[in-house]
């Protein structure tokens, strides 16, 4: 089915308005989704999420491989050849693996419902594929299978459709499959035939997600001859099964009646019940138009892509700019139905006046996507935090990782805290604050929090009781300074005072005889056989790298390495050093300039420390390296896990020109932009322009910068002057300007 677009009209950037799509046929017209490229991070290490979707959608609809592992955490890796169905739920670019719920593959010949093996699928339902048999593009996906079978998906919010066309005159199947997920393991399943074209059901399921509920309702446009029902691959009756042990799980072979050819087959999802999944479907999908269906995809697409316009004559740097665009709108996921309702992590259900999310990737996107988000999704942003705030009524604390109606507790930090203070900070009201100033303290206090009642107890985390301690505690001194900075702003000084003070936490593991973090032991003395380039004692990293992961106030950083010289001195060994990270090291350690690891997020703040120190030309240097090494398009052009979209927003900001280094104050340091121009639409139909003459492959450094027509010799720019609209223009040039950013005033700040 070949599809024609229909371009989004009115869309500001190169796209004159214009009131009637049947006028002014000269405009050419920016279809932004013709620039993305959604196979790149399907390999290497990126685990990105191949399929059809909407931007934030529920469904997320797309090929599933046989999990074989870590690089198989989106369901799907570009090395691979098997398809063992589509299902519906995806993560994107996560170093853990779930989801993956309600399989459904076609196939070919005798009734059968085995999946096979990496190693033999003859005789099971799964298939052979080629990367050239497929084709995919923001809201669709398609494949012809070595079957036979053309398959073709596009989506809604909650909503998935698929188009089968069958080989003529072949007995043709569909397989309904609950028992398989993606490393999730189902321990209750339910479908049930209800009428002559519709089965409901479920999967309940057991993962990194403690316990996720997933409803359905599958309906085909053909009616249905006969479903027969297994239990694994064990036949049970028909029309209707049930399973309730995680040694079981249903499996359904959908026959139709008649020789069709042609199937469209819709599925809705709930976490609430089988009721919801049906008003989601009929919410936002009455019809059975594939080519409509998916063209509102194309058009929620373009109106993302087009919030930021850029001028390039690069079309690389177009593709993998767009493609990380499309990237940070993976997640978080809608997770609520039509009706408002959703499960809680308490297994309760909840009905909310504003719309709820998970798959919140926090301790990774609370550095670069979550500040992102606030000048290119402000609608967003309240509802982010009341998600999170609905959280912590669910499970007594503000969030970790939530995932669906489960909290995973991954990673360090409470994550959430330096995201409500940034866009409390910034000026959002669309949320209860001191509700939430209460829920950040409460959660910093709370004695089941890892490593908070040894830091309240003793004041600091020791490693030889805590895993991980060191890191744990930095990024609780990163959270806490959020904290601080939005009691002050609240008038609670009390609390201010509090949390400044842990947020500074940093000098209680610095070393100044070696001039590195270091690990303390229970007694309050040093680890003694701490080598600062084993990753055994924090998390995702080595000691080089931690003991720069101070990016709420690297002016600390400074003070304590003994001033400017030295602490540049002591960064610029950062990009040179090399060591033995230990076997312990995991492979989340990637992108390598020295010890800076870029395909991880905790060094993500560091290229941009310079201009702290009065350096902003050696920030533009490591900057526009990664931007041109790190970032390409091929499978493999995600240098690390994209981790929610945290890896693309990087490269977003980075590509503009600026960065928000401390998450929580609005400041974003300026670094070397990438484009001669881009353009981002702002509310009450503004603009921010930011512009940069001169600007090729070897003249990366700045020379001088104008905001709004003035000189501006700062080295930042804060969120209220992107807000309300304007020009940025920097002059490049091939040589550093040494002088600009050097004198103090000029350098960036770690307060409002």
């Amino acid at each position: 089915m070949k599809l024609n677009k229909l371009f989004l009209a009115c869309l500001f950037g190169g796209i004159v308005a214009f009131s009637s799509c049947q006028t002014a046929p000269e405009v050419k017209q920016v279809d932004y989704t013709d620039y993305v490229n959604p196979f790149i991070g399907s390999g290497g290490h990126g685990h990105v999420f191949v399929g059809a979707n909407v931007p934030f959608g529920m469904v997320q609809v797309g090929p599933q491989n046989i999990f074989k592992g870590w690089d198989w955490c989106s369901g799907y890796h570009y090395s691979d050849s098997i398809l063992i169905g589509f299902s519906h739920t995806h993560l994107s670019g996560t170093g853990c693996s779930d989801l993956g719920d309600i399989l459904v593959m076609p196939y070919l010949g005798d009734i059968r419902t085995e999946r096979g093996t990496q190693e033999n699928i003859d005789g099971s339902c799964s298939v052979y594929y080629t990367h050239d048999q497929e084709t995919v593009s923001p809201g669709y996906y398609a494949i012809k299978m070595s079957n036979g079978i053309n398959a073709e998906l596009t989506a809604t919010e909650r909503t998935a459709l698929h188009h089968y066309a069958f080989p003529a005159g072949e007995e043709k199947h569909i397989l309904l499959n609950l028992k398989e997920g993606n490393d999730s393991r189902a321990f209750a399943t339910y479908a049930k035939k209800t009428d002559e074209y519709t089965i409901e059901g479920y999967r309940f399921a057991h993962g990194w997600s403690p316990t996720r509920k997933v409803f359905f309702i599958l309906r085909t446009n053909q009616s249905i001859d006969s479903v027969l029902v297994y239990d694994n691959d064990n036949y049970v009756g028909q029309n209707e099964i049930e399973t309730k042990s995680a040694d079981s799980g249903a499996k359904c072979v959908i026959s139709l009646k008649g020789d069709v050819d042609d199937v469209l087959l819709k599925v809705a999802i709930s976490s609430v019940s089988c009721k919801n999944a049906q008003e989601n479907m009929d919410a936002e999908m009455k019809g059975w138009d594939f080519d409509a269906v998916h063209q509102q995809a194309v058009d929620k697409w373009n109106e993302q892509l087009a919030q930021i316009n850029i001028k390039t004559d690069n079309a690389s740097d177009r593709e993998i700019f767009y493609t990380s665009m499309y990237h940070t709108c993976m997640a978080p996921q809608l997770y609520c139905d039509v009706n408002g309702e959703f499960r809680g992590h308490d297994d309760k259900i909840y009905k909310a006046d504003w719309t709820n999310y998970s798959c919140f990737s926090l301790w990774d996107t609370y550095r670069t996507l979550n500040p992102l988000f606030t000048i290119i999704k402000p609608n967003m942003v309240d509802d982010f935090v009341n998600s999170f705030l609905s959280i912590y009524d669910q499970q007594g604390k503000l969030p970790i990782w939530p995932l669906n109606g489960g909290e995973t507790e991954c990673m360090p930090g409470y994550s959430a805290v330096p995201i409500i203070a940034d866009a409390y900070l910034k000026g959002f009201t669309g949320f209860d604050a001191d509700r939430a100033l209460t829920d950040m303290i409460s959660s910093a206090t709370y004695d089941k929090q890892k490593g908070v009642s040894e830091l309240m107890a003793m004041g600091f985390i020791p490693s030889d009781q805590v895993h991980e301690a060191t890191s744990v505690a930095l990024e609780y001194a990163a959270d806490d300074w959020g904290t601080a900075l939005m009691a002050n702003k609240m008038g609670k000084d009390s609390e201010y005072n509090t949390f400044i003070k842990r947020g500074e936490a940093y000098k209680d593991y610095f070393d100044k005889d070696i001039q590195f973090i270091r690990p303390k032991i229970a007694d309050g003395s040093w680890r003694a056989d701490y080598r600062p380039f084993e990753s055994r004692d924090f998390t995702e990293g080595t000691g080089w790298q931690y003991t720069f992961a101070n990016p709420q106030c690297p002016e600390l950083m400074i003070e304590l390495m003994g001033g400017d010289d030295n602490f540049v001195s002591k960064l610029d060994s950062l990009f040179v050093a090399e060591g033995d990270m230990g076997e312990a090291a995991p492979p989340d350690i990637s992108g390598l300039i020295g010890q800076y690891a870029h395909g991880n997020e905790p060094s993500h703040p560091f290229c941009y420390y310079y201009p702290y120190a009065g350096q902003q030309w050696k920030s533009a240097e490591k900057v526009r390296f990664v931007e041109k090494n790190f970032y390409t398009t091929k499978p493999d052009g995600v240098i690390g896990n994209e981790d929610c979209g945290q890896m693309s927003a990087w490269y977003i900001t980075s590509a503009l020109g600026f960065y928000q280094v401390n998450p929580s104050n609005g400041i974003f340091v300026f670094g070397s932009p990438l484009f001669e121009r881009a353009t981002i639409a702002l509310p009450q139909n503004k603009t921010f322009t930011v512009e940069a003459a001169n600007n090729s492959d070897q003249n990366i450094y700045i020379q001088s910068v104008k905001l709004n027509g003035e000189p501006y010799d700062k080295t930042y720019i804060s969120y209220n002057e992107i807000m309300a609209g304007g020009k940025l223009e920097f002059v490049m040039g091939s040589q550093p300007n040494k002088d600009f950013g050097a004198a103090a005033e000029s350098r960036p700040k770690s307060a409002m």
